[in-house]
């Protein structure tokens, strides 16, 4: 297959950057390249724009640099806020995705970020809260902090009173005997008292009887 040199006016990916000369299959250039105005042939007059091609390129590169280093910044302060259905024990009715999070940035915070720039290491599939890593540029890192919130309605618990249990009929029994000891107690304290006083004033009565049968 014929090959043939040309000159990139625009980042292709896979192939080279802007004012890169790269070889490409001549049917390639001469059907896509070329048409797309995406390259164009190397020639004496073509060589010598591409000192004015790696200007405007390194311009554009620091640009994207720049720009992509301030919205890593303004990334990293934000809460992406993603609501979705759950089941049991918080378990998401499907998994927020990458495009997930580009559509809300977008929504939230008017952020146009492609969602080939959002890494995931898998998709997240219960509620809770994430870092997520972004690539924003090819020296430019990134986190945005993404929180899964559940829009089902969570069920209220009712308590259940505890109900108490019945006194046994021996136990109710010794509490009533319990409280009827110190009445009880009391009681033949006062009757011991009062038999006490009664044997000491039959003694002090004996001598004066003796008394009185003698002066007779």
């Amino acid at each position: 297959m014929a090959k043939t040199e040309v000159i990139l006016l625009q980042n292709i990916v896979g192939l080279g950057g802007e004012s890169d000369n790269v070889r490409v299959a001549a049917g390639y250039a001469r059907n896509f390249l070329f048409p797309q105005r995406l390259a164009v042939p190397v020639t004496a007059a073509n060589k010598r724009q591409i000192e004015a091609l790696k200007q405007r390129r390194a311009e554009r590169e620091a640009h994207e640099f720049n720009t992509m280093t301030e919205l890593s910044k303004a990334l990293s302060k934000l809460i992406c806020v993603i609501k979705a259905k759950t089941g049991e024990e918080g378990k998401l009715f499907g998994a927020v995705t990458a495009g997930m999070i580009a559509d809300e940035l977008k929504h939230q915070f008017d952020i146009a970020l492609d969602k080939k720039k959002i890494h995931l290491e898998h998709a997240f599939r219960t509620t809770g809260e994430f870092e997520v890593e972004l690539n924003l540029h090819q020296e430019v890192k990134g986190t945005l902090k993404v929180r899964v919130e559940s829009t089902t309605p969570a069920i209220a618990v009712a308590e259940v009173p505890v109900e108490e249990k019945p006194h046994s009929e021996k136990r109710g029994k010794r509490h009533e005997d319990e409280k009827a000891a110190p009445a009880d107690a009391k009681h033949k304290a006062a009757k011991s008292e009062k038999a006490a006083k009664a044997v000491k004033a039959e003694k002090g009565d004996k001598p004066e009887k003796k008394e009185k049968a003698k002066a007779e």
